[in-house]
């Protein structure tokens, strides 16, 4: 697959999507001095060639009452058992990332949780999946960065 070359104008359209992914083409178009017919065709070919995957909406869940955030590193009994336990973790709705790595745990997930107790409760049926033999949990005391610009930028001066 050809590598799809992203010019400063597809830069700036990224921009200001990863800002905010409602932001209409026309109020775009009108900053950076085009057509929003030229917005919606770059945006268009970007989506065709896989760089932009849907948008998303971003919630503030301490608002939502689930402020406690933590990450459990999971120890399996057998490594065969990875795509079983992945089932059954996407099955309890408070684990909103599963990852498979390498190194000391076997996945490694994020919590999102009312309180200490409620993390416990989800801890504990972590713990209860057949083929989990252990989990190491850690505390999230804040969340200091979480910048997909910063990122972009990067990618986009490596380009």
């Amino acid at each position: 697959m050809a590598k799809f070359k992203l010019d400063e104008v597809d830069h700036q359209i990224l921009d200001m999507l990863i800002d905010n992914t409602r932001t209409p083409f026309t109020d775009i178009a009108k900053k950076l001095l085009i057509s929003a017919g030229t917005v919606h065709v770059r945006v268009k070919k970007m989506e065709d060639a896989g760089i932009i995957k849907g948008s998303s909406l971003t919630l503030d869940y301490v608002k939502l009452g689930y402020s406690f955030i933590a990450y459990v590193g999971i120890f399996l009994e057998k490594t065969h058992q990875t795509k079983f336990v992945l089932e059954r973790l996407n099955q309890i709705p408070y684990i909103t990332v599963a990852h498979i790595t390498t190194g000391k745990f076997n996945i490694f997930c994020k919590i999102r949780a009312k309180d200490t107790k409620h993390a416990k409760e989800i801890i504990f049926k972590v713990d209860d999946i057949d083929g989990v033999s252990r989990t190491e949990t850690m505390i999230s005391l804040e969340e200091s960065i979480n910048d997909k610009r910063r990122l972009m930028h990067t990618i986009f001066n490596d380009l």
